[in-house]
């Protein structure tokens, strides 16, 4: 049997478990397979390691929404808020703003 490419991320991991690299490729598999609560812990991991400018916790608010976790959607939407501005993408900082507006009702000033 073929080993998945999430086994081999995990056995990557094994031997270095702070790689972020590897933790976002990690997420990037649980995310297609939908395995949502999965993808939650390990961009969790992540996000405690590495400095991300915005789209790690984009798809944790969406892994968020998808196991019912609206106040975790709404927190990580306001963290990536402030990770893509500080990383210069306000683009991606009104995305989320509107999310937060559309979705939840709340209006970041």
């Amino acid at each position: 049997m073929a080993t998945s490419r999430i086994d081999i991320f995990k056995q990557i991991l094994q031997s270095d478990p702070g790689n972020s690299s590897v933790l976002f490729g990690l997420a990037k598999e649980y995310e297609k397979a939908g395995l949502n609560e999965a993808l939650v812990e390990v961009l969790n991991q992540y996000l405690a390691n590495s400095d991300d400018e915005g789209n790690a916790f984009g798809m944790l608010a969406s892994a968020y929404e998808k196991i019912g976790d609206r106040d975790g959607a709404c927190e990580a939407y306001r963290q990536g808020i402030a990770a893509a501005l500080a990383h210069g993408h306000p683009s991606m900082a009104e995305e989320y703003r509107m999310a937060l507006s559309t979705e939840y009702g709340i209006d970041l000033k």
